[in-house]
């Protein structure tokens, strides 16, 4: 009976993980899908469009501050049947309605200033919306070059631990026989132990990059993410060569361009504190009516319309707006030099990112021919293990070189991929 409610239990165990397995979603991204997918759901992306949307309604304070203002009031008295004694007669006081509107407005230098801060505001929301979304697909391409390169190496390590099991294998016979070493076979099971876990480490890694691009995906951590682009189809050295040729136009950067408009905004600043004493002009028009809930004659003092104008000038605040507007210039300076600053380090970037790319693909191309060296100095050395020539030290040995060059070339893959997207970054291609 035990054996059966076993048996049950395992299959139920079975059915389960396989209805997990089944109702687990799988998403497939090509390169181009990824950074797509990135842009549309990325809540950081949806931040920064937020923001152009609240800089336009900023836009949009300024400007309604400058229009006509329109306010309207009725109240209701009753002074309870009441009559104004005026000695020679009386003057009824019947229940009454009044009404008011009144239009101003308002003007000065600062609202015209406070404008143009908000166009500025406005246009570096719209440059930080790009420049994000320049960043996040940047880091998606990153992310799914390492991916793919991770699972390059991956493969390479378990095509030489099949390689070097089957000669462990060999090597265990032929110590069974009597006609190998004992420590031989020992040596290649641990270079067999160092690799698988050489390999658990890797994958390891390997869910850590998926797990970011999660992250950048905004996907939930039970989705299981495919990448249909495979690394040969996505690695172009033509273009990343053509790259090299192309001129850098600092306009075109968008940490230059935030940068320049805010330092448009800090200059400004100066002519915002420096209307702080300038005059501010209002003119004003009132209408007021009334309503007698009576036909008896009665008194109203109130004319029906009323026009006016106001003219105010600050004649002395002891320096403070003088201090403002020093204050306002300094830090202009200040943003002169840091965006003079800026113009000669990314121009310095330009051409370090030239050498990196540069330097990336002459690298790849030797560790390319390094790792076919080194895969054909292991078969020979492999070969001649098996017919005794070569020591399972020699086997060790160009394994650990054919392990170290793989890797040096999967890393020369990922540096021209980092390259090439750090120097279209800059160039904003």
């Amino acid at each position: 009976m035990r054996e059966i409610l076993s048996r049950l239990g395992l299959i139920v165990l079975a059915l389960s993980l396989s209805f997990h397995a089944f109702s687990q979603e799988r998403i497939a991204f090509s390169l181009d899908e990824a950074k797509q997918y990135a842009i549309e759901h990325n809540r950081t992306l949806a931040n920064a469009s937020i923001d152009i949307q609240k800089a336009q309604a900023t836009r949009w304070q300024a400007i309604a501050g400058m229009l006509p203002q329109v306010t309207a009031s009725a109240s209701y008295s009753n002074m309870m049947g009441y009559k104004m004694d005026l000695g020679a007669m009386k003057i009824s006081m019947p229940p009454y309605v009044t009404f008011n509107v009144q239009t101003g407005i308002g003007l000065n230098g600062a609202q015209i200033v406070s404008l143009q801060i908000a166009d500025i505001s406005r246009k570096m929301a719209d440059i930080t919306l790009h420049k994000t979304e320049q960043d996040i697909s940047s880091q998606v391409e990153t992310l799914y070059f390492s991916a793919l390169v991770t699972e390059e190496t991956l493969k390479l390590l378990e095509k030489n631990l099949e390689s070097m099991r089957k000669l462990h294998d060999i090597t265990q016979n032929s110590v069974d026989v009597g006609v190998a070493e004992q420590t031989d076979a020992d040596q290649l099971q641990v270079q067999v132990a160092t690799m698988e876990n050489t390999i658990s480490t890797t994958r390891r890694s390997l869910e850590m990059v998926y797990n970011s691009i999660r992250i950048q995906l905004c996907l939930d951590d039970a989705v299981e993410v495919v990448l249909t682009d495979g690394l040969d189809s996505l690695v172009d050295l033509g273009a990343a060569s053509d790259l090299l040729s192309s001129q850098f136009d600092i306009n075109d950067n968008y940490d230059y361009k935030l940068l320049k408009e805010n330092t448009e905004l800090t200059r400004k600043q100066i002519a915002l504190k420096g209307w702080t004493a300038g005059p501010t002009l209002s003119v004003y028009h009132q209408f007021n009516g009334r309503h007698n809930f009576s036909n008896e004659p009665t008194m109203n003092m109130t004319p029906p319309n009323m026009l006016g104008a106001q003219l105010n000038i600050p004649i002395f605040t002891f320096g403070k707006t003088y201090a403002a507007v020093k204050d306002a210039r300094l830090a202009y300076k200040k943003q002169l030099n840091t965006l003079e600053d800026t113009e000669l380090a990314l121009n310095v970037q330009y051409h370090q990112l030239l050498y990196n790319l540069r330097t990336a693909i002459e690298k790849y191309g030797i560790q390319k021919q390094n790792v076919e060296v080194a895969g054909r100095v292991f078969d020979n050395v492999a070969l001649k293990f098996q017919h005794g020539i070569a020591s399972s030290l020699d086997v060790t040995n160009s394994g650990t070189n054919l392990i170290t060059a793989q890797s040096n070339y999967v890393q020369s893959l990922l540096e021209i991929v980092n390259a090439r997207i750090s120097l279209e970054k800059l160039l904003n291609k």
